[in-house]
């Protein structure tokens, strides 16, 4: 059974999507950045780390910061919800010990020209009361019950 996804419809300017709080321990660091193929040592040595990066400790890497902020957004609008861009800026570290939270908001929502549903999220990622991302993404909504945004191909699509 699918898990139901929102439609275009029942989002609207102000909304504000479920907060989400994620633990960050060494492990999560470590395999987000061989998820990643990132080799570099910050991302996994300590001590390289602490002594060369002058970090407190090891940190996620911005291909896991994205995917992370992915996440987010695809728990929000279950599975049809089609990311078609995302921009974020890096503020700040996270390090394992970290608690995560995510917040958002929806900016826009409109239909292109090709009927496309879209949404436009502004977000943010917290450790305490500290920002470390910054994000806007634009997001496809089906409009319809039987809309899939993932259906959209060539001209039809247009993120």
């Amino acid at each position: 059974m699918e898990q139901a996804s929102l439609t275009l419809e029942q989002v609207k300017p102000g909304d504000r999507l479920p907060e989400l709080a994620i633990d960050v321990g060494v492990t999560d660091v470590v395999l987000g950045a061989l998820a990643s193929r990132d080799w570099r040592p910050m991302h996994h040595d300590k001590d390289f780390a602490i002594e060369r990066n002058g970090t407190r400790h090891i940190f996620v890497n911005t291909p896991h910061n994205a995917a992370y902020f992915e996440r987010y957004i695809t728990d929000w609008t279950g599975p049809r919800g089609r990311l078609g861009r995302i921009q974020f800026r890096m503020k700040d570290s996270v390090f394992p010990g970290d608690r995560m939270v995510f917040h958002g908001e929806v900016k826009d929502v409109a239909r292109d020209e090709t009927g496309c549903g879209w949404a436009e999220l502004s977000l943010r990622l917290t450790v305490g009361e500290k920002t470390t991302t910054e994000c806007s993404a634009r997001v496809a909504l089906p409009t319809a019950e039987d809309d899939n945004p993932w259906r959209r191909k060539g001209a039809e699509w247009r993120p």
